[in-house]
Parts: structure tokens; sequence; C-alpha cells
């Protein structure tokens, strides 16, 4: 094993362990049906959901895209996409932490050696969490037996609920997997987003914090495809909870068949993505850009999807739907804080840019 095992000095109980998919979703649909309860009073108060990240861990959903190798379930891409889905529409903040958790397994998966794997993939099946932090690139030095990190990091969601962190802009392009307890770590709190204001998100300042070679990993594709298609999940679980918010205070329009039809839209691109990055994992070439193309036309969708109906709520809604104590306005402001992160003209000149690129072949 090496000295990657004196990464982790944290012990939590024993995860369940998921042993199907249809127990897969079962557990997420019982998990966000508890989520959703307290998510409004959470977001009004800005009460962080570390019991429920906690019941997230225990359930054993954090180790679903754990490779059968090292004893996980390792769930298809369409199904993770959907079970990201119905823990965002239980609490956005939420689902966008089990996101980052997922995507930054799938670098491990990709290229991590072989004792980093077998650590971290039974940390995560131990229901550990994993979150992503990006740093300055004059804040991490290249050394000759790994990297030393020393700087402010930018503000990254889910940093507060990890056990590990997965960082970026090491000049060598590589990843660093980091214990969020390491020696001269730090992290500080000083989120005051108006959306997703309980996801987590946290800066890190770091002081002579090492990160040894062996816990090093290179980033490449189809990572970016995974990040996408997850990052549509959670876009698709807020439109979903908008829906499911405004059938329980009154009846559904006519005016919202446009948005039930743009969420089963949504829902179907999430699907075709899902298969084409299970195709991409095991493949080269044009699988890999042809999985980045679904992906990111996906998250494109659901991001304009989300915000829309976010906004069309109280467009639609009678009575007293759009009452200040409902907090209906928090599915907006999660919306559209995510849209800002999405930079929907760069989805789309990507798209563009593939499907030029496919015209000319």
């Amino acid at each position: 094993m090496g000295t990657i095992s004196q990464l982790h000095d944290r012990l939590r109980p024993p995860a369940d362990r998921i042993e199907s998919e249809e127990a897969a979703v079962a557990a997420a649909r019982r998990l966000a049906a508890g989520f959703r309860r307290q998510s409004s009073e959470r977001d009004i108060n800005r009460i962080l959901p570390f019991p429920e990240l906690d019941a997230l861990s225990l359930s054993g959903l954090t180790g679903i895209t754990v490779p059968p190798e090292y004893e996980g379930l390792d769930v298809s891409n369409a199904l993770l996409a959907e079970i990201v889905a119905i823990i965002a529409e239980g609490d956005a903040s939420i689902g966008e932490c089990l996101a980052i958790h997922f995507a930054a397994l799938e670098g491990l998966r990709l290229h991590g050696g072989e004792d980093l794997q077998r650590l971290l993939f039974s940390r995560a099946l131990s229901g550990d969490r994993f979150a992503t932090a990006s740093f300055p690139a004059d804040s991490i030095t290249t050394l000759p037996l790994g990297h030393r990190i020393d700087g402010r990091s930018a503000q990254a969601p889910g940093v507060l609920f990890a056990d590990w962190l997965v960082i970026s802009g090491a000049a060598d392009n590589q990843l660093l997997y980091v214990n969020r307890r390491s020696e001269g770590l730090q992290s500080v709190d000083s989120w005051d987003g108006f959306g997703q204001r309980t996801n987590g998100t946290a800066l890190l300042v770091a002081e002579n914090v090492q990160a040894r070679a062996d816990a090093a990993v290179r980033q490449g594709a189809p990572a970016a495809a995974m990040t996408a298609l997850l990052n549509a999940g959670v876009d698709l679980g807020i439109a979903r909870a908008v829906l499911s918010e405004l059938q329980e205070t009154s009846a559904v329009p006519a005016a919202a068949g446009t948005l039930i039809v743009g969420i089963e839209a949504a829902a179907a691109l999430l699907e075709r993505a899902g298969h084409r990055l299970d195709i991409a994992q095991i493949n080269s070439g044009p699988a890999i850009a042809d999985a980045e193309f679904s992906a990111t036309a996906a998250q494109a969708h659901a991001s304009e999807l989300a915000l829309r109906t976010a906004t069309a709520i109280f467009e639609i809604a009678k009575g007293d739907t759009g009452g200040i104590g409902l907090n209906l306005d928090r599915h907006w402001r999660n919306a559209r804080i995510r849209a800002l992160g999405s930079k929907l003209e760069r989805l789309h000149a990507k798209a563009a840019a593939h499907y030029s690129h496919s015209w000319e072949i």
C-alpha cells in the first residue's frame, strides 16, 4: 500500500453496501424524500446539511461508481445521472455535492494508480465524500517526490462536507488527491451567494501542504463528459422540484405543459448522453467526442430548463403559491446561480464546434 495509506485519519460508521441498480434508485428516492422536508428551512437559515450528507454516505450511494474489481457496483452513467437528479429534486445543494463527488471519482477511475485506487475506492465504499478545488498555478510547486501547495483556492462547492479533495492547478496538469484534514490545510466558510446557500462552498488556505507523487493523477477525457452529465442531472432535479411543489399548492395549469415536456426531453437527453459515455469509457477517439457533445447538450438544455421552470412558477401559480412563506423563490435562486457557472454561451459554442467538425467529416 505504501505511503498513501497515511493520508486517511478519519473513521466513520460503515456504510451500507448497495448491491443492485434497483436498490440504488430506491435508496436515492428514500433519501430525497427526507431531504426535501427541511430543504426550505435550511435555505432560509443557511443550515448546512451535515446530518443529511452523513445519511447519504451511510446509505452506500457514495460508492455506487466504484468499479467491480474494487468491490463496487459501477452503475450505468444514465442511471447515475438520474440518481443525481432524484437527490437534487429533494435538495439541490445536496444533489450538487453528490455530482461533484462522482465526478471526482471518475478521474481516479480513469487515471489513478492501483494503490491509490485501492485506498480511495475503499474509502468511497465506506462513505467518504470527495470534492474538487482549484488553486492558482503559482500556488503549487512541483517537487521530485510530489507537490507542495501554498496559497488560497477559488471558492468551491462541497468542500465543507468533503473527506478528500481533488486539487487542480498544478503546472504539470496533475490532479492531487489530498485529505481535507491534512496538516496546513484550512477551509474557510465565506460563501454568501443568493442561491445554493447550503452546498458547502468554501475556499481553502494551504500552507506547506504536501501532496505525494503517488497521490497525483493526470487529467484526461472523458472526465469532462461525466462532469457535464452530472451537472445536467442537478438542473433536471431543480426543474422537477419546481413542478412538484407547484402541484402540491394548486392544480397544475395547462400553461405548465411546455415545461413538463421540457423535463421529459431533458431526461431523454441525459439517458442518451449516459449511454454514449458508457461507450466512451471503454473506447477512445470519436466515442469520447460524441459523449462530450451529448453531455454538453444535456447540460445546456437542463440549465435553461431549470431557470425557465423556476421563473415560470410565479407566472402560472395561483392563489398564495408565490407567497414568501413557501420560499419557492429558492428554486429560481438555485437555478440562476448554477446558470452563471454553466456559461451557456460556452456550452452552445462547444456543441456547435462538435457539430461542424462532424459535418466536415
